[in-house]
């Protein structure tokens, strides 16, 4: 009986040392790691964290999901709203994108100053859902010259531990791909009247521009893989942990036929030279494949549900 209380405590013990190691000498610990091709939480390295995907996240938007690729967690939701198209594309509608970082989601955001990270991941998506050709602007055209959808998606950073755009990324696609476009109609003026239950009677009484809700055909979806440049090892999708003690990053957007998107490294001491970025590519393809399955499979249970 002593025996095993003592063994406890040195078990006790030895946990305790581990654990100061790393926080005294965190790049010699995850070096430690390394050598054995292995990650702290005991990934290897090219894998990425379990990842899952809810639709329907938030009861109030018009599409919407959850993503959770580890601890990183992203709510994301779309408001649509009637807008009048500019004279340059007439017959097209808009997507305005806002990622968010409240101070809930890291240590490292404070409350009432806004996250570095913020608008660098706001862009990266704007030019990545807009690059990709992942939605046909002309599905969001109601009236040519006259009315047209802006689509309001806004993502929100629930939990901030690493791989923050490509979390965002997933959720983007995840609630478009839930979106239900409401139904709308002309009223006597000419003007657009979106229908909702508490007014049925405008369907009735005006002429519908679209019978039902529909979906977008979405096209060319694009999934990112954010991997790690250290010595020469590659870290397929970073903790938190992991990007702050080895800075050098590479972010690669591949779309569902895995075609190129974007390649994105915003610096850091280690070079990308080219067999490491087809080591990247190579790994995000098998990433897009793993994305596109959990995507397929959460479609499948809505449309259960």
């Amino acid at each position: 009986m002593g025996g095993s209380v003592n063994g406890g405590a040195t078990d006790l013990s030895s946990e305790m040392e581990v654990d100061a190691f790393r926080r005294l000498f965190p790049l010699r610990f995850h070096e430690r790691h390394l050598v054995e091709s292995v990650r702290p939480d005991a990934r290897p390295l090219g894998k990425a964290r379990e990842t899952s995907l809810a639709l329907g996240a938030v009861g109030s938007a018009d599409g919407s999901a959850l993503a959770k690729i580890g601890c990183t967690t992203m709510l994301a939701a779309i408001k649509m709203e009637v807008m009048t198209p500019t004279t340059e594309a007439p017959d097209e509608g808009c997507v305005a994108i806002d990622f968010h970082m409240p101070a809930i989601c890291s240590p490292i955001v404070r409350p009432g100053r806004p996250a570095e990270a913020a608008p660098v991941v706001s862009k990266q998506l704007s030019d990545t859902i807009l690059s990709s050709g992942m939605i046909d602007l002309k599905q969001l055209s109601l009236v040519s010259g006259k009315a047209a959808w802006m689509a309001y998606l806004d993502i929100y950073c629930l939990d901030a531990d690493g791989a923050l755009f490509d979390a965002a990324l997933l959720a983007a696609a995840a609630a478009f791909s839930h979106l239900q476009i409401p139904v709308v109609s002309l009223n006597d003026d000419g003007r657009i009247v979106v229908v909702s239950k508490q007014n049925e009677v405008e369907k009735l009484k005006n002429k519908p521009v679209n019978e039902e809700k529909r979906k977008l055909k979405l096209k060319s979806i694009p999934f990112a893989l954010t991997c790690i440049l250290h010595k020469n090892y590659i870290l397929a999708d970073p903790t938190a942990e992991e990007e702050s003690i080895m800075e050098t990053l590479i972010t690669i957007v591949l779309d569902s036929s895995c075609q190129l998107v974007s390649l994105n490294k915003p610096g850091g001491p280690a070079l990308a030279y080219e067999s490491v970025v087809q080591d990247c590519i190579a790994l995000s393809r098998q990433r897009v494949r793993e994305l596109q399955t959990i995507l397929n499979e959460a479609i499948s249970d809505m449309e259960v549900d």
